[in-house]
């Protein structure tokens, strides 16, 4: 599929944030603002086999940087050229990190001042993911040291680099998966890349899906105004979220979330129609029945976002009885109240805070797995994503997950099972996979604090 259009931009313009990518186009689909996200995608996780102690760790941390600024060289960090993003699990921080600077793991971490002051103790701004109420039993929890995140609109540049970058890493670390996928445009009125691929793929209803679909449930999910903008998702960003400002050794950096999940398209567009897709994806539960069949991109503005109130509201209403995916997160993932950042950017109430980076695969789960016993691995194409999002802290993203199953901090517990058909998406997700990771600032993306051993 041709790439669309991209604007250049120069490579010694690199932000200090590692997970922001320059040069992502913003077009307009059913009178919506869309941001156009690069075509292909691989993560890349790993387990390290170095020694531990500070030699060895220098002597990593040099070869992977020198690695890393070869690859800025060769190509800009746009979705034209290739976007790399290096992120690390506690396990690596556990056992090469154990203390530093007179602290003991996790008490040297980004340190959470909304979660603390809840739970009257400091939490730190990241820490390892649980299962979700929504979750199947057998999701498995990884303990990766470290992932890497490529994208790109040339899966040439992805292959490529990514095969030579872990040539150079050989005797560093041992691969444990290596997981693609693609989020399709369809936005220049030809077939989307993953109507394509599902075509060829023929996993069960994949026919159902729309010819200009940017992912296989149908609907756009990169409406500019459901995407946490620029660096509201940094640890430092927002005020009193984090001690990250104003000099932390993590300020640029975030949380990545990361798991697998399969999608049962064929239920999705069999058991549900139209508007009952609408209502079940989105906020527009008020607006579900005007908004005309086939429109895949819908608004998800400031003036669409639903209150806890109003998500209970529908949840108990006896002519709906639902939830809309995004509704159900809403009050968690958006602005209260406008207020000024820690940069001096004004931000409106109502603004997005996480930044998702989300594709679809038809990896089963992943496209090569050092345990395939253990990771259920199959030759055999199935729908799913791999879900990626930055948040500013890892508890942020507790608290937003575990709204999408229409649990609550304050004590609210919809009255809908978790894995409801009428709970948004829950009735035709099943998470295989999910681990944490932080990103650090680009500045200090190689063996982070192993400098300070």
């Amino acid at each position: 599929m041709a790439a669309p259009a991209r604007a250049e931009i120069a490579a010694s313009s690199l932000p200090p944030e590692q997970h922001l990518l320059q040069g992502t186009r913003v077009i307009r689909a059913d009178g919506v603002r869309v941001s156009v996200p690069p075509l292909h995608h691989q993560v890349t996780t790993a387990e390290l086999t170095i020694s531990t102690g500070p030699r060895a760790l220098a002597d990593a941390q040099a070869t992977l940087e020198r690695a890393l600024r070869a690859i800025e060289s060769r190509h800009p960090s746009t979705p034209s050229g290739l976007g790399v993003v290096v992120a690390w699990g506690s396990p690596y921080f556990r056992r090469f990190v154990p203390r530093t600077g007179g602290g003991a793991y996790p008490a040297y971490l980004p340190v959470d001042l909304v979660a603390s002051k809840a739970a009257g103790r400091s939490v730190p701004a990241f820490f390892d993911t649980g299962r979700f109420a929504s979750d199947p039993t057998a999701t498995r929890l990884e303990e990766n040291d470290l992932c890497i995140v490529f994208q790109s609109d040339s899966l040439d540049h992805i292959t490529e680099e990514s095969a030579r970058l872990f040539k150079e890493l050989s005797g560093m670390l041992r691969i444990t998966s290596v997981r693609r996928g693609f989020v399709g445009n369809g936005f220049d009125g030809r077939a989307s890349l993953t109507k394509q691929v599902a075509e060829q793929a023929k996993f069960a209803g994949a026919d159902a899906i729309p010819k200009h679909a940017q992912l296989f449930l149908g609907f756009t999910s990169t409406q500019t105004a459901s995407l946490g903008p620029d660096r509201i998702a940094n640890f430092e960003t927002l005020p009193g979220m984090t001690d990250q400002w104003p000099n932390g050794y993590f300020r640029h950096g975030t949380t990545l979330h990361l798991s697998h999940v399969y999608e049962d398209v064929q239920s999705w567009y069999e058991a549900n129609l139209f508007v009952d897709r609408v209502w079940l994806a989105t906020d527009l539960s008020r607006a579900a029945n005007n908004v005309s069949d086939g429109t895949l991109t819908l608004p998800e503005g400031p003036g669409d976002v639903q209150t806890e109130q109003l998500v209970a509201q529908f949840a108990t209403d006896p002519t709906a009885g639902l939830v809309g995916h995004s509704a159900s997160m809403q009050p968690v993932n958006r602005l209260a109240a406008p207020l000024r950042d820690n940069y001096g950017v004004q931000r409106a109430k109502g603004t997005a805070i996480l930044q998702r980076v989300d594709f679809n695969t038809i990896d089963s789960p992943f496209h090569w797995t050092s345990r395939p016993a253990e990771d259920d691995w199959s030759h055999t194409p199935a729908a799913g994503m791999h879900f990626l999002a930055y948040a500013p802290t890892s508890d942020f993203f507790r608290r937003l997950r575990t709204a999408m199953d229409g649990r609550y901090a304050d004590g609210t517990t919809l009255p809908l099972s978790a894995r409801s058909p009428r709970m948004g998406l829950n009735g035709v997700l099943a998470t295989t996979h999910r681990q944490q990771f932080l990103v650090p600032p680009r500045l200090r993306r190689s063996f982070p604090l192993s400098e300070r051993l």
